[in-house]
């Protein structure tokens, strides 16, 4: 195979623990997304206020408007619009229901685990040729959020739901942001492969659903069968919806284990660009928390800095060169919380769903919702700073 040179190491040491699963992801790691890739390479040729008409019409399922515009972006929108065999939105409630009932350490659980995890691996290459974190990370950070309450919503992933929108849009803009990637000096092909790539965005979905299990429940939440398999059916839609391909979307919570450990053995040793990405994005939490003084937002993220080292480990957090801080309690006072909240939710529900409205209301504050609806943006520079706004 066509293995990218910083891959070779790590594949080579990988492939006997897994050959089948070593073998598919380095293959992913050469393939983008054709449907994807036309309509936007399409949609770049127009007006941008024609560009983003078009896409309003594609997610609100105009297909009279599409039909007069480009046939990539029609076929593209055509394909979205399909629903798996596999796909039971019915189920999505018990998923829904876990979400929210755990809404106060989610975001924990996301930003000190999932997303610094994903930061150890060479995703953290685009993300700083970009500067997408460095430049606007309070919002990069929001629209995270936003994707993540909006495919938890009752309804989210039905056809006009925000969830299944917000899914398809981001399918676009990475889209974008490869063919972007691909003509930037700054992009080494032959050492990464394709920039933001079928392997990367598989590799991302298994973590934001079968990493943010984990990781939640190290932090106490209590998680049953029918939840889990839920939680992770929306992550899977959602993946699918974001175009990541079968051939590496994973189908249950085992599989999704199996191609993060596959996924992570061949990446690459922990490099400046993760350390770089992991820290800013510690720094640009307490922003998207509210914090606005210097000392409480030094405060908060050395909180964040052993949350996220009792939860990646002592040997991750050392590699992206984290503080030494004390986690011993940590992990456990999330626990005891989370515990006592259940017991309370037994006992006492009037009072839990007070406090899970609160819950709630905090998460929402984490999340940028446009003003006029969802933005249909899509970047027009490879480096945000000189990028429109989106």
């Amino acid at each position: 195979m066509d293995v990218p040179t910083e891959y070779r190491v790590g594949y080579a040491a990988t492939r006997p623990k897994d050959p089948a699963r070593a073998d598919n992801y380095i293959l992913h790691n050469r393939v983008g997304d054709p449907l994807a890739d036309a309509a936007t390479l399409a949609l770049s040729e127009l007006p941008a206020a024609e560009s983003r008409r078009l896409i309003r019409a594609g997610m609100d399922d105009l297909p009279e408007v599409l039909a007069a515009g480009p046939p990539q972006v029609a076929a593209l929108f055509e394909d979205a619009a399909h629903i798996p065999d596999w796909v039971d939105l019915d189920s999505y409630r018990d998923g829904s229901r876990l979400f929210f009932r755990h809404s106060n350490i989610v975001l924990g659980a996301m930003l000190a685990g999932v997303l610094i995890e994903g930061f150890s691996t060479n995703i953290a290459n685009s993300f700083l040729i970009t500067g997408r974190i460095q430049d606007q990370g309070i919002r990069r950070l929001k629209q995270n959020n936003h994707h993540l309450i909006e495919i938890f919503m009752p309804g989210g992933m039905d056809r006009r739901g925000d969830g299944w929108k917000l899914s398809v849009r981001l399918r676009l803009v990475h889209a974008r942001i490869k063919r972007l990637l691909a003509q930037s000096s700054d992009w080494d092909a032959a050492a990464w492969g394709t920039p933001v790539s079928a392997a990367h965005l598989g590799y991302a979905i298994a973590a934001f659903s079968a990493g943010l299990l984990h990781h939640m429940s190290q932090l106490g939440a209590s998680i049953p069968r029918a939840e889990r398999e839920s939680f992770m059916g929306i992550w899977r839609y959602s993946g699918h919806l974001m175009g990541v391909p079968d051939t590496i979307l994973f189908r249950d919570e085992d599989e999704a284990n199996r191609i993060l450990r596959i996924g992570r053995g061949c990446e690459p040793p922990i490099d400046l660009e993760s350390i770089i990405m992991a820290h800013a994005l510690v720094n640009s939490a307490p922003l998207v928390l509210g914090m606005t003084q210097t000392d409480e937002r030094r405060s908060m993220a050395r909180y964040i800095f052993s949350i996220s080292r009792a939860l990646i480990g002592n040997q991750l957090a050392d590699e992206l060169r984290f503080p030494k801080t004390r986690v011993l309690g940590v992990v456990p006072w999330f626990r005891l919380r989370t515990r006592y909240n259940s017991f309370m939710a037994r006992h006492a529900p009037a009072l839990t769903r007070r406090g899970r409205f609160e819950n709630f209301t905090e998460l929402l504050k984490t999340a940028t919702f446009e003003q006029n609806g969802i933005s249909y943006r899509l970047p027009s520079h490879v480096c945000s700073e000189r990028s429109h706004p989106w």
